[in-house]
């Protein structure tokens, strides 16, 4: 289960009361700041911008591709660590607006993590350590440390030790 915290709404749906949540402004400057950074080919200005102008707390040497969207009403929900990849047009959602409520959750990548292109992040997930998300994915809970998951819905393709076990028996035969 993701880790959301959340809230309820009455009257018309969760959307249309954004602004109660969110103060206009920050939205303005959120958007203009991440169209900046979504095109920006510069790495270290991408990171400048997400750490000091979002607040994301973002690692040494993590890199987002071009294209990648981050959440534009909490983005300082989002930390990624260090030596991170987050693949072309990853979107990573630290909200979520329904009819009846408004859910709301950090989302914590680890060091070394690689997410392959065009994959969502839901609110309130954890990806450990040296995980792999395959292109594509839609990533609906938590992944362990050293796992390789993918698909819509998500499925843990092969766990840690799997992955151990695997590059164990391509060197004995190599």
């Amino acid at each position: 289960m993701r880790k959301t915290e959340r809230y309820p709404v009455e009257g018309s749906n969760a959307l249309w009361q954004m602004y109660k949540t969110v103060p206009f402004l920050k939205v303005i400057k959120n958007f203009l700041v991440i169209q900046t950074a979504r095109y920006t080919p510069w790495l270290p200005m991408k990171n400048w911008l997400y750490r000091h102008l979002l607040g994301m707390k973002v690692g040494d040497k993590t890199a987002f591709a071009l294209m990648v969207m981050v959440d534009l009403l909490f983005p300082e929900r989002i930390s990624v660590g260090k030596d991170t990849v987050i693949g072309y047009n990853t979107t990573i959602l630290t909200h979520e607006y329904l009819i009846d409520e408004y859910r709301i959750g950090d989302v914590k990548i680890g060091d070394q993590v690689m997410i392959g292109a065009n994959s969502t992040i839901l609110p309130g997930v954890t990806i450990d350590d040296r995980a792999t998300v395959a292109a594509g994915t839609v990533v609906t809970k938590d992944i362990a440390a050293g796992s390789f998951v993918g698909g819509n819905p998500m499925r843990v393709i092969y766990t840690k030790e799997e992955m151990e076990q695997r590059k164990k028996a391509k060197q004995t035969i190599d």
